[in-house]
């Protein structure tokens, strides 16, 4: 696959996900960007079995949206703001030129992955953790794996509404209204006990902040106006983010027992990032972990991730001691809409 093929396969997925804008931006990168400047040999020159995997795309979009959000794109801002009045070669010009003025700033953003940290993927969360709830009775230690500026580490601060139901604080920061099929998670209040996570780069919600809302897409104002909220909130509370790899932080959590406890593994959209390998690790130390388990030390592994199906994402809960992994359904990228498919627990 090339860097053309991929920007156009990208430029698909944001049209099916809601950004025409982002669709148009990384279709005309595809069908006129020209060799020969730094920018452009960096896209065009990009590994091609990494294309994917780095998401490459993604992070030419957050570039220029990090220009506009910190006032270096003027021109650029006020196309944006109304695009359906702009026409192509306009909007390509105004990219084109970013590309050359703004080369520095645009390859350092390269050098980095997307950190979306998509705040109503915790819909999943709050749900699962209800599910769990029901099913044991324990309060939750929560290990989150690709934290970034842990957006979605702090969900028991969020409602969740389905069927005309809240569940979450009274006092939620925000409610979250995904478009929900299946029957309702159960209402079992989580209370926890303890909560961290790991991310290779965690991000600062306050001086990070025009970085994590350049992954946003620009003509999605709702995530934008829901996100900035968020990291709000968690510049308030600060939930702990180690920086490190994934599977070396995962390994040592997992090494000590937690009595009395349900240690929650999840990750929302991260695995795919992390090489075959780590993935191994990571899922051979969840697996040991279980075996050594006593009936009243239960681990659950919650998996948001994309299994190349469609529609959406697939989402599975493993649960130890046993192993068993259920079908808890499939729910969109970005939390717009939930199939919950988990079992209906005993009343």
């Amino acid at each position: 696959m090339t860097f053309r093929e991929h920007a156009r396969q990208q430029a698909a997925a944001c049209a099916a996900l809601g950004s025409p804008l982002t669709a148009r931006v990384l279709t005309l990168i595809a069908d006129r960007l020209a060799p020969g400047r730094a920018v452009a040999d960096r896209l065009l020159y990009w590994p091609q079995n990494r294309l994917r995997p780095d998401a490459v795309a993604l992070r030419l979009a957050g570039a220029l949206h990090y220009l506009v959000l910190r006032g270096q794109a003027p021109i650029l801002a006020r196309l944006y703001s109304a695009p359906d009045t702009v026409p192509d070669l306009q909007l390509w010009r105004a990219i084109d030129a970013l590309l050359r003025l703004h080369e520095s700033t645009i390859l350092a953003t390269l050098d980095h992955a997307p950190q979306t940290n998509e705040l109503r993927r915790s819909s999943v969360v709050i749900a699962a953790a209800h599910w769990l709830t029901a099913a044991f009775n324990r309060p939750l230690v929560l290990s989150e794996l690709g934290s970034s500026a842990g957006l979605n580490l702090i969900w028991d601060r969020y409602a969740l509404q389905v069927d005309g139901a809240d569940y979450g604080p009274d006092d939620a920061a925000l409610t979250l209204t995904p478009k929900w099929h299946g029957a309702p998670p159960p209402m079992a209040k989580p209370i926890i006990r303890a909560r961290a996570g790991v991310d290779l780069n965690p991000l600062d919600p306050e001086t990070d902040r025009l970085r994590l809302l350049s992954y946003i897409w620009a003509d999605q104002r709702d995530r934008l106006n829901r996100t900035t909220q968020a990291l709000e909130l968690a510049a308030t509370l600060r939930p702990e983010i180690t920086r490190g790899c994934a599977i070396d932080w995962l390994e040592q959590r997992l090494s000590r027992p937690l009595p009395q406890a349900l240690h929650l593994v999840y990750h929302t959209i991260v695995w795919q990032y992390l090489d075959p390998d780590l993935q191994e690790r990571g899922t051979a130390a969840l697996a040991r972990a279980g075996a050594r388990l006593r009936p009243d030390e239960p681990m659950a592994h919650l998996s948001m991730e994309d299994d190349g199906q469609q529609p959406g994402a697939k989402l599975t809960l493993t649960l130890w001691p046993g192993g068993e992994c259920l079908d808890f359904g499939r729910v969109d990228f970005h939390g717009a809409w939930v199939d919950w498919r988990a079992p209906t627990l005993p009343a």
